[in-house]
């Protein structure tokens, strides 16, 4: 008579592998479809993570319900494997997203972030050329900015604009600093004075050139990171519950390796 555990291991890995089906669907599907760089480059993580799930819902399921003992191995090996893995990530997702928020600017409905205020962990990561030319080509493709100029084309004063609750990106990417001292002209067009000179390096990089903009400044690398620091709060915490869930379900794993034990030990008497 099969064990409750392995009926339980058995019923887990069933919906774990119907699951995995659409996520290596979805990864083909972008292969195929995805007309930007970020679709494509999302292509091999998901159809990498469905094939995985496949392979061990697949190993846990015979192992539990077809009484493989070494399958069943196999499974808590890998299940011991990711709970170590995702406990050592949430860890150092709190450590590197930590330091860094948004600075306050008087009369004004947004904030505006530095780079410098962030983990150096992080800033490394976007201060590498490639590696942030590639998140700039992402941006600009998913065209946060075009958004924004239509969203406040009717901000016909500086101070309605002004106004405006920006996200991070919006702020750091699409206006310039507000030490620049720019002339307002429209949400993503600002006049420069002749004369300028300036101690943020910043406001020798806006352009007006809609596919400029400010996507070479260190405040769209700091408001990049702010979205990345709030993402990676929700994701820590939701794995704090995925590890618990992936703790009980490891448990009742060597309940069922166990079980799967003592009765082939009772065959061979």
């Amino acid at each position: 008579m099969v064990r409750l555990s392995n009926n339980v291991i058995g019923i887990l890995n069933f919906l774990t592998f119907v699951l995995s089906i659409p996520i290596v669907v979805a990864g083909v599907w972008l292969s195929k479809q995805g007309s930007t760089e970020c679709e494509r480059w999302l292509e091999k993580p998901v159809i990498a993570l469905g094939v995985f799930l496949m392979v061990v819902s697949i190993a846990g399921l015979v192992g539990a319900c077809c009484r493989v003992s070494w399958l069943l191995w196999l499974y808590l090996l890998v299940m011991f494997v990711l709970i170590v893995l995702l406990f050592a990530f949430t860890i150092f997702a709190f450590v590197v997203t930590n330091k860094g928020a948004g600075e306050v600017v008087s009369n004004r409905g947004y904030k505006e972030y530095r780079l410098g205020d962030y983990s150096n962990w992080l800033q490394k990561r976007v201060n590498n050329s490639n590696t942030w030319n590639r998140i700039k080509s992402c941006l600009q493709s998913g065209k946060i900015c075009n958004d924004f100029q239509s969203k406040f084309l009717n901000d016909t004063t500086v101070n309605q604009f002004y106004a405006e609750n920006l996200s991070a990106l919006q702020s750091g990417c699409c206006k310039p600093a507000e030490e620049c001292g720019f002339t307002y002209v429209n949400s993503t067009t600002w006049t420069k004075p002749s004369n300028g000179t300036y101690t943020n390096s910043d406001c020798d990089a806006w352009s007006n050139d809609q596919s400029v903009l400010c996507f070479n400044c260190q405040s769209c690398k700091a408001g990049l990171l702010q979205n990345l620091k709030t993402d990676w709060k929700k994701v820590a915490v939701v794995n704090i519950v995925f590890l618990v869930f992936l703790i009980i379900v490891y448990s009742i794993g060597c309940c069922a390796f166990r079980n799967n034990r003592r009765e082939r030990e009772n065959w061979k008497y």
